[in-house]
C-alpha cells in the first residue's frame, strides 16, 4: 500500500511544483511587461512635455473624450486651444502628435519619413503595396514609372471618358427624381468615378454604374479578393491586346493610351521588368486612390454649392457661357472656369477628401519654434484641422471662394487637399479634371438644393464621408 501511495503522490507533487514554477514565471513576465509599459509611457510623457495636451485618462487616453462628441468637433476645439500641434493619446502607452500648422507641415513633408506602419498595414489588403504604401527606394522606383501616366498628353483624351461617365450618372438621376424627392448622392458618384477609373486605367467599357462590385454586407476579405481577381483578369486581357497591337505608336494611333499601357510600355522601352504582382498593386492603388477620394471631393463640392445657391448660380452661368447648349466640353475649357475652380478649391478646403495622413519619424525632427521629437515618434498630419485652423484661415467655417482668386497669397502649405512635398498625390491633376467635369455637367442639368432635415455629418475615415449620407434635392433645369 505504501509503495502504491508513493507512486501516486510523487508525480502529483512534481506536477504541482511545475505549475507553481510556471505561475511564478508568468507573474514575473507580467510584472516585467508592466514595468516596460510604465517606463515607455513615462518616456512618452517626457517627449511630449513641450506640447501641452488636453486632459486624458491614464489608461484610455483620449478615447472617452472622442466618444462624447464627433471626432472632428473635438479636434477643432484642440486646434483653437493648442498652437501648431497637439498630442493625441490613443492609449496610456501610445501617442501621436496631431499636426495642423503650415510651417510644421512644410518641415515634415519636406522629409522622406515612412508612412506609419500600424494604420497603413490595415489598408494594405485593398490596394496592395503600390505607390500609396511603399517607402524609400521602392517608392521612388515606382514613382518614376508612374509619372508618365499623368502627363498632359495622356490626360487630355480622358476628358471625354469622364464626361461619358458623368452623363450616365445624370441620366440615372433624372429617372430617380421622378420617384423620390431627394437623392443620396455618395453611392451614385462613387460608382461614376469607378466607371471612369476603369475606362482610363484599362480602356474597359463595362458598366459599374448599374451594379456594385460586391453586394452590401460581404466580408472585407471577400471584397478585396474579388477586386484583385477583377484587376488580374483585366491585366491578362490587356497583355494579350498589347501583344497584338505591338509598338507604342501603333497603340497610340488606334486609341488613347491608358494607365496600363504606360506601365507596360515603360517596361519595354527601358528594358527593366515590373512583375505582375507589382503591376497589379499599382493598378489597384490607382483604382483605390482615384475613385473613392475623387468621389468624396465631388460629393462635398456639390453639397457646398447646394448650401450656397448664389455661388452655385454664378458657377452655372460661367459654365453655360462656356459650353452653351452642348452639355459637353473640350480639354481647353477646363482652364476657362476660374470661378468654378475657386469654388471647388474652397469646398476642398472645408471638406478635404483625405482628412489626414500618418508618418513615423525615421530620424529626429526640429520645428521652426524650437520644439523637437525623437526618431520613431508617430505623427498625424491633419489636413482637415489645417484647413479649419483659425490662425491660418480667417473665418475657416465660412464658404468664401474669393480666398482662391487669382493672385491671392497664402502659405505654401496652408492648403493641402492632395498632400504636399515629394509624396503629394501623383494623380491630383486627374482628380481636379474629373471634379471640374462632374461639377460643370451637373450644374448644366440640375439645380442643387440641400435636405434641411438631413444635414451631413463629416466622418473622417480613410476618405471624408458623411455619417448620414449626403442628400440633395435635384431640380431639373429646363
Amino acid at each position: 500500500m505504501s509503495v502504491s501511495m508513493l507512486s501516486l503522490t510523487g508525480p502529483l507533487g512534481s506536477v504541482s511544483g511545475l505549475l507553481q514554477v510556471v505561475s511564478l514565471l508568468g507573474l514575473a513576465l507580467l510584472l516585467l511587461k508592466a514595468a516596460q509599459l510604465y517606463l515607455h509611457s513615462q518616456w512618452l510623457l517626457k517627449v511630449v512635455q513641450c506640447f501641452p495636451p488636453p486632459p486624458s485618462h491614464w489608461l484610455f487616453g483620449h478615447i472617452q473624450e472622442f466618444q462624447k462628441e464627433e471626432d472632428l468637433q473635438c479636434l477643432r476645439k484642440w486646434v483653437e486651444k493648442f498652437p501648431c500641434a497637439c498630442p493625441h493619446w490613443l492609449w496610456g502607452t501610445e501617442v501621436e502628435l496631431v499636426v495642423y500648422d503650415p510651417d510644421y507641415m512644410k518641415v515634415i513633408l519636406g522629409r522622406s519619413d515612412p508612412k506609419s506602419h500600424g494604420f497603413y498595414r490595415l489598408l494594405a489588403p485593398w490596394p496592395g503595396y503600390g505607390l500609396l504604401l511603399l517607402n524609400g527606394q521602392s517608392w521612388l522606383k515606382h514613382w518614376r514609372r508612374l509619372t508618365p501616366a499623368f502627363h498632359y498628353d495622356i490626360l487630355k483624351p480622358y476628358m471625354g471618358l469622364m464626361a461619358d461617365s458623368v452623363h450616365v450618372m445624370l441620366d440615372k438621376w433624372e429617372d430617380f427624381i421622378r420617384q423620390n424627392s431627394y437623392v443620396e448622392i455618395f453611392e451614385h458618384v462613387s460608382l461614376m468615378t469607378l466607371n471612369t477609373i476603369m475606362k482610363c486605367a484599362f480602356s474597359y467599357q463595362g458598366s459599374h454604374q448599374a451594379d456594385r462590385l460586391t453586394p452590401e454586407g460581404r466580408w472585407n476579405h471577400q471584397a478585396c479578393q474579388l477586386a484583385h481577381q477583377h484587376s488580374d483578369g483585366v491585366i491578362k486581357l490587356k497583355k494579350a491586346q498589347l501583344q497584338e497591337e505591338g509598338e507604342l505608336e501603333k497603340v497610340r494611333s488606334k486609341r488613347h493610351l491608358d494607365f496600363l499601357d504606360i506601365l507596360r510600355f515603360a517596361k519595354m522601352e527601358d528594358g527593366s521588368s515590373m512583375p505582375d504582382k507589382d503591376l497589379c498593386a499599382e493598378v489597384d492603388t490607382f483604382m483605390f486612390e482615384g475613385h473613392d477620394t475623387t468621389a468624396s471631393g465631388i460629393c462635398w463640392i456639390l453639397y457646398a454649392l447646394a448650401t450656397h445657391p448664389e455661388h452655385q448660380q454664378q458657377c452655372r452661368e460661367e459654365v453655360q457661357s462656356l459650353l452653351g447648349d452642348e452639355h459637353t466640353g473640350e480639354w481647353d475649357h477646363l482652364d476657362q472656369m476660374p470661378y468654378t475652380t475657386m469654388c471647388i478649391k474652397e469646398a476642398l478646403q472645408l471638406y478635404p477628401p483625405v482628412p489626414g495622413i500618418g508618418r513615423e519619424l525615421s530620424k529626429p525632427i526640429s520645428f521652426p519654434d524650437g520644439r523637437s521629437l525623437p526618431k520613431g515618434f508617430l505623427l498625424m498630419l491633419s489636413f482637415y484641422c489645417l484647413h479649419h485652423n483659425p490662425k491660418v484661415w480667417p473665418n475657416p467655417e465660412v464658404f468664401d471662394p474669393s480666398q482662391y482668386a487669382p493672385g491671392s497669397a497664402r502659405h505654401s502649405h496652408a492648403f493641402l487637399p492632395f498632400s504636399g512635398g515629394s509624396r503629394n498625390c501623383i494623380g491630383k491633376q486627374f482628380a481636379m479634371n474629373e471634379m471640374k467635369v462632374a461639377v460643370a455637367l451637373t450644374l448644366l442639368r440640375f439645380e442643387l438644393v440641400p435636405d434641411p432635415s438631413r444635414v451631413p455629418v463629416p466622418w473622417p475615415r480613410i476618405v471624408l464621408r458623411s455619417k448620414n449620407g449626403i442628400h440633395l434635392h435635384l431640380r431639373k433645369l429646363l
